[in-house]
Parts: structure tokens; sequence; C-alpha cells
């Protein structure tokens, strides 16, 4: 069994004994923790609010039951949005001025899975300093509880979902018409999650007539692992191919993860979901773009070419928001399909970044492959060195960077060399002795060979420290 606590949350798989796994006792730990952080940010005798929200999988049910009645123990209102989206839950917590929200989901991990992901008041994840904070209060075993007139108070928000497609459609990027006007033909697989009930609603809200739902069902049976990777989308594309379709288009468990599948039953590419929501951006408004340090160079190079400016985060959706925010980016994102649009919110949304993959597909006129040839073709190859315990990884990746000082160099997470066209990253785990290799070039062959060469380095300066 697997218990992560983290400053963002906690994740584990579910039963086992408490500690090992995301047990009730841990999930009353944890919600406790948090609960009792959202308490100290608001003033003596104030009431406070949390909006929650849950993907389909099966144990989410269970585990909500459990956020709700800790929740209200300690004196904490719950707004419950039942089966939704992450970015629904995120936006739900600004409309109804909560303090914060949980989600109930493990996003694309598998079935045996669950988690809780910690929302601020402005319904973004917490920062690290107040996650710090959560575990602290989680373990000190120092809670006072409310009393019985004080419990916390239980509604429900059931048209949260309806609410954020309106709010989508009145973006003046999204245009309706032209999207009805191309008759788009799309298979949806939403892996038999939240995704069943949200994509095919923006769909037909969108003047999309002709669906295909596969694995729409919210039942929280994964009908293959939830990763939307191109080996786990076989059956989405031969579906693509099989019912003739312009475009299929995949979610993760709480669509906050997007990926297209060609009309030709080709990958778009996960990693080109955000370069091409950010072309069309860009084309109607003016301004920088984000994304992590591990991401494709080429929404760099599509940003530069509209004559504007790039920059990287470190890897992971909080330290990308902020980086949106000093930059003032006006689109931004990870490669793993996850789009941020800060005109809607500063969290990933797969349905806003399908509203203006459409819109960007319907005005270009042509095919889906078609488009994505317009982009500069780039392939990452990811990899791992596992170390013995008691390596001094920092020792490692310090003398990656003085082996290759003469190349540019970002050492804001980990360690990025940059070699003309091609990168490579070097992010340490921070649970276990392992180094992250990502690189990336112009083909998979020439990406593995630069990954190749500086695992070798790296096991060089291991062997030399002995």
């Amino acid at each position: 069994m697997s218990l992560i606590k983290s400053i963002s949350g906690i994740r584990g798989t579910i039963g086992g004994k408490a500690g090992d796994g995301l047990t009730p006792i841990d999930i009353v730990k944890f919600t406790t923790g948090y609960g009792r952080w959202l308490l100290t940010t608001v003033s003596n005798g104030t009431k406070c609010k949390v909006v929650i929200g849950r993907d389909a999988r099966i144990s989410g049910q269970m585990v909500q039951s459990i956020v709700t009645s800790t929740l209200s123990a300690l004196g904490i209102d719950v707004v419950c949005l039942q089966l939704s989206t992450t970015p629904t839950v995120e936006l739900a917590v600004v409309w109804h001025n909560a303090n914060g929200g949980i989600i109930i989901t493990a996003s694309h991990n598998p079935k045996q899975w669950n988690a809780l992901k910690l929302l601020n008041s402005s319904g973004e994840f917490i920062s690290a300093a107040d996650g710090e904070m959560v575990l602290q209060f989680a373990e000190d075993g120092q809670t006072n509880y409310a009393e019985v007139t004080k419990l916390g108070k239980y509604e429900e928000d059931n048209g949260a979902i309806e609410k954020h497609i309106a709010c989508i459609l009145e973006l003046p990027m999204v245009d309706v018409e032209a999207i009805r006007s191309k008759n788009f033909r799309i298979v949806v697989d939403a892996v038999n999650s939240v995704g069943g009930i949200a994509v095919p609603m923006l769909l037909k809200s969108l003047g999309v007539e002709d669906i295909i739902e596969l694995y729409c069902e919210p039942t929280g049976n994964f009908p293959h692992n939830p990763e939307p990777l191109p080996e786990n989308l076989v059956d989405l594309s031969q579906m693509v191919k099989r019912k003739d379709a312009h475009l299929g288009i995949v979610v993760d468990p709480d669509v906050d993860r997007l990926a297209f599948v060609c009309e030709d039953g080709e990958m778009f590419g996960e990693e080109y979901t955000l370069v091409a929501v950010a072309d069309f951006v860009l084309k109607n408004k003016k301004g920088n773009t984000v994304s992590n340090l591990s991401s494709t160079r080429a929404l760099r190079d599509v940003t530069e070419k509209a004559g504007l400016q790039y920059f990287a985060s470190a890897v992971g959706e909080v330290n990308v928001v902020e980086m949106m925010k000093q930059q003032n980016a006006v689109i931004g994102g990870e490669g793993n399909g996850g789009i941020i649009l800060p005109e809607l919110h500063y969290g990933r949304d797969a349905l806003v970044g399908i509203a203006l993959f459409l819109t960007h597909l319907a005005k270009f006129g042509k095919s889906a492959s078609v488009l994505r040839h317009q982009y500069p073709d780039y392939h990452i190859s990811k990899n791992k060195i596992e170390l013995t315990p008691g390596i001094d990884v920092d020792a490692i990746l310090a003398a990656i960077q003085e082996k290759y000082k003469k190349h540019p160099t970002s050492t804001i997470d980990g360690v990025k060399l940059e070699f003309g066209m091609e990168w490579v990253h070097l992010r340490k785990s921070n649970t276990e002795p392992i180094i992250r290799i990502y690189a990336e070039s112009q083909s998979m062959t020439m990406s593995n060979n630069l990954a190749s060469k500086i695992m070798s380095d790296i096991k060089e300066i291991v062997q030399n420290k002995k």
C-alpha cells in the first residue's frame, strides 16, 4: 500500500493499515489538518466554508463522506458539487466566496488510488508554506472539534459544470458559430469518469451534434490506464478511424489534462495540446507564455515567432501559475496536456482547452493532422536513474552543471542544459534516490542519445565518488 504526503495534498491507495494507505483514519487526519489551517485564515467567529467535488473513481463517495463529516466536525460549512471536474471545483470556490476547496481525485492514477487536492480561497493550489502548515496540523494531535451547536452545515450545488461551461462560452475567443458550421464528428474517451458528463455537455453547447461516446459512463471502472498517453489510446484511435471522425478527444479522470487524436488515428501529441492552443490565443491576444522546464521547446518557438516572450518555470502547476502571474502571461500550462487560461482562471482546464482548440481548428479550415504539421516537430525522451540510498544527488547535479558550464543552464528546478535546439532536464525525486532525465531533440533517436550521454556522465560521476 502507498501513502504520499506532500505540501499540495495527500494521495494513496485505498485500504490497508492506517499510515500505509489512504484509510478512513488518514482521510480524517489530513482533512483535519487542512480544516485547522483554513480556520487560521479567517477572523475569530467568522464562519468558514469549503467547496468539495470528486471524480468518478470507485472510492470517491466513501472519501467524500468522510471529508464532509470531518469538516462539519470542525465547524466548517461544506458546499458539495458531487461528481465534478477539478477546474469546476476551482471556479466554484470563487463563485461561492469560499475559504478553500478539496478535490477528491487521484488524477491520472489507476483506480486503486485516491487523493485530497487542496485549494486556497482563490481556487488555486495552496502554497508550499501553507502545505507545510497543513501537514504540521495533521500530525500534532492538538485539534479541538466543534461543539454540537456549532457543527458545519451542508449544501449541494448540482449546476456547477453547467455554469463552468457557460463561462467558457462567454470568452471572446470561443466562436460557437465557427465550430457549428464545420459539423464536426468527434469521438470522446472519458475513461468512465466525470469527463463523460462534462465533455459531451460542452461539445453540445459548442454546436457539435455528432458525438460518439467511448467510455463515458461515470462508473469509475477505468477501461484502460487513465493517463492520456499514446499507448493507452488504442481504442480511441481505432474508433476515430472506424467512424471517419474529424477528431478524438481524451481527458483524464478529473478533466485537467487533454489530448487529441487526429482524423487519421495518429496522436496530435499531448505536448502539442498547449502549443496549438497557445498559437491560437496569441493570434487573438498578445502576451507572454509559460510552461515548465520539462515541456517541449515548441511553445517557445511559437511564442517567439509571434514576437512575444516565453518563460519556463519549475515543474508543478503551482509553479507555472506563479510564473504566469509574475510575467503577465496570457496562456500557459504544462506539456502533459494542461491548459491554463488566466482570462478564465489559474488552473489547468481541459474544457476551456477543448473550446479554444475547436475554434482554432474550425478557423484553420483543414484537418487536425495538417494543423499538427504547422508546428515544429520535437520528441521528448523520458528516463530515470535509480541510485543507491545515501548518494548525494545534489552533488551529482552540481557536477553535471560544472561539466557543461559553457552551455546555457537553468537551476530553478534541478539542472536544465541547452544544446542549441536540444535540451536535457535533470530533476531529483523528493521521496527516493532517483534522478529523472528528460531530453528533447528533433528525433526520438537523437533525444535518446542525448539522454544516454547524460546518464553515462552520471554513472561516471557516481563511480568516481566511491
